[in-house]
Order: C-alpha cells, then structure tokens, then sequence
C-alpha cells in the first residue's frame, strides 16, 4: 500500500487527473464540486499496473487554503506535482514548491497536465519546472505530460508511479504508531470515525491507542478499521485509513490531533530545529505558524545564528529527532522556510551565552539527531527514553549501558569522583567511622535511580565490608581512644580472658563507638556487648579446651580458662557459630573434631 499527494496552482487540474486515474471523485463537497474548486482535503485510491494498492490525498491550490495543502502533504511521502500546460508556473506553484522542500520530500513525479490544452508549450513547461524545482528533492524527479480529456499520458504516468515506489525505502511495520488525524466525522451506528495516514507501525482492531489533541491526551479504543471502504483487522503502512473509535465524540477530535502508540510519544511544547529558508533573503518572524503532519500551531521564534532556532510553540505536540516542519508567516500568509527536528526535549536556557553555546551544540548535528550529546547532556538516560525522543539503538563510543540507562562516560567518572571525594571526607572527619554507607552514598550523589549505585562502584576504586565503603587499605584511626585500646590490649595480654568490666572501659572513656572501631582496625574483639578480648582469644581457648576430657560443661571451661561467667558463655556461643565446638546437650559441650 502506498499513498502519494497531489500539489499545483489551483485549477491546474489536480482534482481532474486524481479522478481520471482512480474514478472516484475526491471533492467531497457539495461546494467544491459546484465551483469547480478544491476547498479541503480529498481522498481516492486505484491499483496500479504492478497490482499494487495507491491511495491519493488531493489538496486544494488556492492560497487561502494553504494550510489545507500543508495538512494533506505533511504525512505523505510521495507527491505528484502537477503544472498545467496552458498556463505553466504559476503563484501558488512556488508555496507547493516550498512546502516540498520546507517537508524534504524527495519521491514524486512532475505532471504536466491539459497538454491538449497547449500541445506546444509542453516542453517550455517542462523547462520551467525544473528550472523552479532545483535544489528540492524534486529537481530530477521524471516528467510525464497527460491529458485527461483524450487520456493521452495516463498509462505512461501509471507506469511512472509504479517506478518511483520501487525506490521507496520499506517502511517499519513494528514501529510505533503516529497517525496525524486528518478528518473527523461520525456515522449512524458506527459513531466517531476518523481518518489519516499510517506512515510506520500496525494498527490493529481492539488496541488501545492515546489521542493527543489541544486539551492533551486520552485513552481510545479502536473499535473498527477500514482501507479503501473495506473494513480490516489491521493495517500496516503505507495506508490510508478509517479508524472507529471508542470512548471519544466526535466533537472532542480536531485535525491535527494524533492517535499514538500510548507511552511511546511524549508530547514536547519546545524543540530546537535546523532551519532551511525558502530564499536567502527570507527573515523569520518572532512568531509564525508551524505545521506539522496535519496541525498548524502558533510558536514564538528564538534563533541560533542563521541556521537553527528554538520553537517555542503553543500546543504540545509528539515530535521526535529528525521531524520535518513547515515554518509559514500568518501575515504575509506565505512560506518562509522548512525545518528539522534536532532536539525534541532540549535544556533550558538560562544563563547568558547560552544561546551562542547552544547554537554551537546543534551545528554539528545530522538531522537525526547527536545521540551521543543527548546522552551526555542528562549523564545518564533511560533506552525508552531515547527511544520515544526518536534515536536508533546503536550505542556510541563513550556511553556505558547499565540495564535500562545508558550511562555518559563523563559523567560516570564524576560520579565515582564525588564518591571517592565522600568517603575521603568521611574518613578526615570522623577517623572512627566505619565506612560510608551506601544509603548515604546514594543520597550524596543523587543518582538518577539508586540501581546505578553498583555501576558506579563497578571501577570506583573503593573497598566495601558489611555495606561500608572506605578508600583501600584504610585502618581506622583511633585518635583520642587509642591509649585505651593500648592499655586494655596490656591487661588482655597478660590475662587473655580477663575481659574488662564496664566501670574499666568507663573509665578509659572506651564507649561502644571506639570499641567498634578498634575492632574494626584488628585490635580488639567484641565477644558481647561490653565484652571484650584480644583478637586471638578464641584461638587461645580451643587450646585450653581441647585439652579438658569431652564433653565438658560452662564451669568446666570457666575454669579452665580462668574467666568468669559472663566472658565464658558468650565466648563458647562465639566458638560454636565458628564450628569449633559443638552442642551436645543443655549443659554440655565439645570441641569439634
């Protein structure tokens, strides 16, 4: 399936040669048809030589409905562009022209229509039109002259179009879906019926798509599809399309609006753009109308040098990296230039010298976008997120994928930077502390999701025990409690299983935080809450109760040690959780062999 639009000075014959090819009438309307005078958008379809399936937006060549022209041309990708013989180039051939180039369509054909009107001036025109179509995608597009009173040129354009849909890319049939709604009407029985283009993706009977409109999004339903009057399952792209909605009145849907895939288009009020002018002379105003696919909304202009700009515009619409629009001036009610899509959700701008930077940001950047900018802009950025922004999926050198994120380099070792710097400071504030806690770690750098915590700590540089992170080979300081720990590591000596009372740690002012630390540093071991020994205590005691004849009780071992019971029984659980002894009753024990 495939969908070409027609363009041309008014009267040129667009209307008459859609309906030479196809048999249908595409001026819907009553008024249309009695003044001979194409007013909105109309529609017909034929098959071609080759079988396949062509469907036809006709727009209107007045300049009055220069906006209906837009709406019909936006969304489609290949465009006959019609000049009569009689009368040649015309007024509103240069606005068709502009539009081509300002949307950068680059398939289509040249038509050259009533050339039994003028059978003589065929050649002129011909020379005409590629004279005023240099420099679009249209300067070497083939010329056919038909007529359709005797028919004469019909098949060879046939023939043509057949040709220039060979050399259309395939269009993506899983792709996200953008419909640019186009008409909305209701039907008895049926109700809200709405009508567009499917550029990319499938749409399927009974999915669920989101309306993005003026008064901002909602949930539908598809609740019927119809190609060419012929009701469908689905439909995939090229087509043109009637869709049967659910959940919506038809007073509630506007052209212009768009039914999208739900979650995958965010809406995007600002977007930074690269600028083509319809002339070197042209000036654009601070405030001009830009279409897009089927809408015209008003935006405010700031620029960036002669080349790119900043669209403020004034509805949110669902852009992407790489859109074409249509910049007209509403008072001089022409053309002013066409522009791309470069960032769809750019950084705001506050400082002075930002517009200067920013101008420089986007001279380097294709119309698809700087992929590696954008992620290095945020540091680090969801897939989905570039995804819906409209960027491919190639990861370029300096980004590291996480999951989900797509990490910046810089910004990586900025993290693990800071994260060094935290734990460093920690260390030369508090000598005792443990370590930095991961909580804190997060919290100090203000990740963007705390899974990235483990990214970060992946190359840090850092040493974790028990959830603390200390820089390498750290040992802990014990400042003011090191002649404590000094003096308790004398008595332990001499005693091993003396364990000091609370009144002894008191008073060497060793509370639970520094004995905490000076085990933490290897000097001490906690056994208990206030108990404490010499590392190599438990090692000291297996000797003691090896040799005791097994098994043997706590004032067996009590003894055997010369400890009392408060050091005894937390010390023999300790040697139990080790594996060195073992339980053989309520009272009783022995050593593991």
């Amino acid at each position: 399936m495939h969908v070409v639009a027609t363009a041309g000075h008014v009267d040129h014959g667009k209307s008459t040669l859609v309906r030479s090819l196809t048999g249908i009438e595409p001026d819907r309307w009553v008024e249309e048809r009695r003044r001979g005078l194409t007013i909105d958008l109309g529609f017909a379809w034929t098959a071609l030589p080759s079988g396949r399936e062509l469907a036809f937006v006709d727009v209107p060549g007045h300049e009055r409905f220069l906006g209906n022209m837009l709406a019909g041309l936006g969304p489609v990708p290949v465009v006959c562009f019609v000049i009569a013989a009689d009368e040649g180039w015309s007024a509103q051939s240069d606005d068709h022209r502009d539009a081509v180039a300002a949307l950068g369509i680059e398939h289509g054909l040249i038509v050259i229509t009533k050339a039994d009107r003028a059978p003589d001036r065929v050649d002129a025109v011909r020379d005409q039109a590629r004279r005023n179509l240099a420099g679009t995608g249209l300067a070497d597009a083939p010329v056919v002259a038909v007529s359709a009173v005797t028919g004469a040129g019909l098949d060879e354009l046939r023939t043509g179009l057949d040709a220039v849909l060979d050399d259309l890319p395939e269009p993506d049939q899983k792709a996200r879906v953008r419909i640019w709604i186009d008409r909305a009407f209701s039907i008895v029985g049926a109700g809200t019926v709405v009508t567009g283009t499917v550029p990319a993706g499938t749409v399927r009977v009974g999915d669920e798509l989101e309306l993005l409109g003026a008064r901002g999004a909602r949930r539908v339903t598809v609740r019927g599809l119809q190609r060419h009057g012929v009701a469908e399952e689905a439909v995939g792209p090229v087509s043109r399309l009637a869709v049967n909605l659910r959940g919506v009145a038809v007073e509630e849907i506007h052209r212009g609006d768009a039914l999208l895939t739900p979650g995958q288009w965010p809406a995007t009020g600002v977007v930074d753009v690269r600028v083509s002018r319809a002339d070197d002379d042209a000036v654009l105003p601070e405030w001009l109308t830009v279409h897009a696919g089927t809408v015209a909304v008003p935006a405010r202009v700031r620029p960036f040098g002669d080349d790119h700009a900043r669209l403020t515009l004034a509805r949110a619409l669902p852009l992407a990296a790489g859109d074409p629009l249509v910049l007209r001036d509403p008072g001089a009610k022409r053309i002013v230039g066409g522009a791309r899509v470069l960032d769809a959700d750019p950084p705001t701008l506050r400082r002075r010298g930002d517009g200067g930077r920013r101008a420089s940001a986007l001279a380097g950047r294709g119309t698809e976008g700087d992929l590696l900018a954008e992620v290095a802009r945020r540091g680090a950025v969801r897939r989905e997120r570039l995804d819906d922004l409209g960027f491919g999926d190639e990861v370029p050198d300096g980004v590291r994928v996480a999951g989900a994120w797509w990490i910046h380099d810089a910004a990586l070792d900025g993290w693990q930077a800071r994260l060094r710097g935290a734990v460093a400071d920690l260390h030369a504030r508090d000598p005792l502390a443990a370590g930095l806690s991961l909580g804190a770690a997060r919290e100090a750098l203000e990740l963007p999701d705390p899974a990235l915590l483990s990214t970060v700590l992946d190359g840090a540089g850092l040493e974790s025990d028990g959830g603390r992170l200390a820089l390498p080979g750290h040992r802990t300081d014990l400042g003011p409690a090191e002649s404590g720990v000094a003096e308790i590591e004398r008595r332990l000596a001499r005693t091993p299983f003396a364990a000091p009372e609370a009144d002894d740690l008191a008073a060497l002012r060793l509370g639970p935080r520094e004995l905490a630390a000076a085990e933490r540093a290897g000097r001490l071991l906690r056994v208990a809450d206030g108990v404490v020994l010499a590392p190599h205590a438990p090692a000291l005691a297996m000797r003691e109760l090896a040799a005791l004849s097994q098994p043997f009780t706590v004032s067996q071992a009590r003894q055997a040690l010369g400890t009392s019971r408060r050091v005894a029984v937390p010390l023999l659980e300790l040697l139990d959780g080790r594996g060195w002894t073992r339980r053989i009753d309520a009272g009783r024990r022995e050593v593991a062999r």
